[in-house]
């Protein structure tokens, strides 16, 4: 079985649809984890120093794992192309 989680740093009030939009407010294909505190991204080693528009801040490092059914780590992509994420996720399964 495969399930997808996306986590981010910014509360879950942001992904969510607004009223008459079309779509309900849980209708995201993949289960979201809010780490405001970026706990989680801590521990994975994935919060870091970035740079964008000549600026540096602190952020999530774009970075996927695969967890395979037993509860470890089977793959680990750390800035990669998102277009490739799930081509790389399916092979590592």
């Amino acid at each position: 079985m495969c399930r997808w989680l996306r986590c981010s740093r910014l509360r879950p009030r942001r992904f969510l649809k607004p009223p008459g939009s079309g779509k309900g407010k849980n209708d995201l294909a993949f289960v979201l984890l809010s780490d405001p505190e970026h706990e989680v991204a801590e521990t994975y080693g994935v919060w870091g120093e970035k740079k964008m528009y000549g600026k540096t801040f602190m952020g999530i490092i774009r970075s996927h794992f695969v967890i395979g059914e037993e509860g470890k780590v089977v793959d680990v992509q750390i800035e990669f192309s998102p277009k490739k994420s799930v081509e790389l996720a399916v092979a590592a399964l």
